[in-house]
């Protein structure tokens, strides 16, 4: 429940007092919920709001009426509970101060017991019995706004109401006298008791989302090696079609030192929304994805050694037309081949496509009577072709090779014939170490989406220095069991 409220109040209640209000700290990742998304998330609130607050005890009520013939009453109702309620007709508007959430047509049915007793001049009579009461075109309206407060959101209630237009009233069994009686001394009273209930717990929800809303951790972790930075930037934007938030988004390392650091700050897109079919579209920054090279780069888990490449090339023989002197220097020794990444990954965005140039030297190690003797080693500029990929909730990738060159970094064996190592170099790179990437893209990351809630329908663009993901959501109450606070949806 709590993380429903989350999203949906990230959906549509992201609105600041005043939407000129500028900032110099901006965004990586950028989330944009289109009329359609609004609509979902103002449905969700609906139903999740209903759902908490029923079933919805009354006050009881006593009061005293003069009635005809019988003449004064001492009248009571006790139990009141509203135990359904239904809202036929919601819409949700966006203003300069905030939005606001109508929800008009609105039924309630509710359980009583009534009581009453009036003495005669001999006696003391008195009854009790059951009554029901349906409450109808009821309108619940309120206005709300959120703003940034140092990276956290803060949400505030700015109006709100509640009015019942009439109610039906239905008593099981009493004197002749007692519908009217009940309907002339409680009709009113009722009427604002279910108007005050209905508002107090507006209230009391708004408190409690205000709360949550503050309570969001500020980063989260992705695995024991990079953490997603989370921090809300700036005030969230408003447009007549659109709401857009915006996210630090850069990756940070275990020493928790916020990559962004090493970035200058970008001038502030707005993102169309204009036609978008989706319910919501989130957008990465090229500098997302250089922020996650550079953690893992510097937390130096970028080198591997390649294992699953044939027998053929992890003993000298098998290079002995390739690099004659190793195999003459070494016969039949067994052989290690090694890529270490020498510099953060360069990814540049561009139109339908993820470039990335990969700096790496490949050392070559030999076993030689159980001694590791390196023997030479190749610096390589890789060139890849990325694609993005979605697979539940996470972001994922392929990477394939697309050229690359390689240069002699130093040779404890003599000059190397770079010709003939080219072509070896391309089918090391083409068949082991892109597959190798490969296995690792595959997982790729959790997009920051609360827990219960699953892409639909995504769509991927790749254009203008940024990944733009479209998607429509579905929501499963079961999926957000687990306690504790973590927006992110890992697949």
């Amino acid at each position: 429940m709590e993380d429903a409220i989350r999203f949906i109040f990230f959906s549509f209640l992201l609105i600041p007092a005043n939407t000129q209000l500028e900032s110099n700290q901006k965004g990586y990742i950028s989330a944009v919920i289109s009329t359609k998304g609004l609509d979902f998330a103002k449905d969700l609130l609906i139903e999740k709001a209903v759902s908490s607050i029923i079933p919805l005890q009354l006050s009881d009520i006593e009061k005293s009426a003069k009635i005809p013939v019988v003449g004064k009453v001492r009248m009571g109702l006790s139990d009141i509970v509203i135990y359904s309620v239904d809202f036929p007709f919601s819409s949700v508007a966006t203003g300069d101060s905030g939005i606001v959430l109508v929800a008009s047509g609105a039924t309630a049915n509710l359980n009583m017991k009534w009581k009453y007793s009036y003495k005669t001049w001999i006696v003391t009579i008195s009854d009790q019995g059951t009554a029901t009461v349906e409450v109808l075109g009821m309108v619940v309206w309120l206005k709300a706004a959120v703003i940034n407060e140092e990276g956290t959101l803060k949400l505030f209630l700015l109006d709100y109401e509640c009015h019942v237009k009439d109610i039906s009233i239905n008593v099981d069994g009493g004197a002749s006298w007692l519908y009217q009686g009940i309907i002339d001394a409680f009709r009113g009273k009722i009427m604002s008791e279910v108007e005050d209930a209905i508002i107090k717990k507006i209230k009391e929800g708004m408190i409690k989302l205000d709360s949550l809303l503050q309570s969001l951790p500020k980063q989260l972790q992705v695995n024991s090696v990079v953490a997603l930075n989370v921090t809300f930037m700036d005030d969230p934007l408003l447009t007549n079609s659109s709401v857009e938030l915006e996210i630090n988004g850069l990756f940070n390392g275990a020493d928790e030192i916020s990559v962004s650091n090493y970035y200058s700050k970008r001038a502030r897109n707005f993102l169309s929304c204009n036609g978008l079919a989706k319910m919501v579209e989130i957008s990465l920054h090229e500098k997302v994805f250089q922020s996650a090279g550079s953690v893992y780069f510097h937390a130096d888990h970028m080198h591997w050694t390649l294992n699953k490449i044939p027998e053929s090339l992890t003993n000298t023989a098998g290079w002995r037309y390739i690099i004659p002197q190793l195999y003459e220097q070494y016969p039949n020794d067994d052989m290690k081949l090694h890529v270490t990444v020498t510099s953060p990954p360069v990814i540049r965005i561009a139109d339908h496509d993820v470039d990335t140039t990969i700096y790496a030297d490949l050392t070559f190690e030999v076993l030689d009577s159980s001694e590791v003797v390196p023997i030479a080693c190749i610096s390589l500029v890789i060139s890849t072709s990325c694609s993005a990929e979605i697979h539940r909730n996470n972001l994922t990738g392929s990477i394939k090779l697309t050229n690359f060159t390689s240069s002699l970094a130093w040779s404890n064996i003599g000059n190397l014939n770079m010709h003939l190592l080219q072509a070896a170099m391309s089918t090391v790179l083409e068949n082991f170490f892109m597959p190798d990437l490969n296995l690792h893209l595959r997982n790729g990351f959790p997009l920051p989406l609360p827990h219960g809630f699953t892409l639909q329908n995504a769509e991927i663009v790749q254009l203008d220095s940024k990944v733009m993901v479209r998607s429509d959501l579905s929501y499963t109450e079961d999926m957000i069991s687990r306690p504790g606070i973590n927006l992110l949806a890992t697949a």
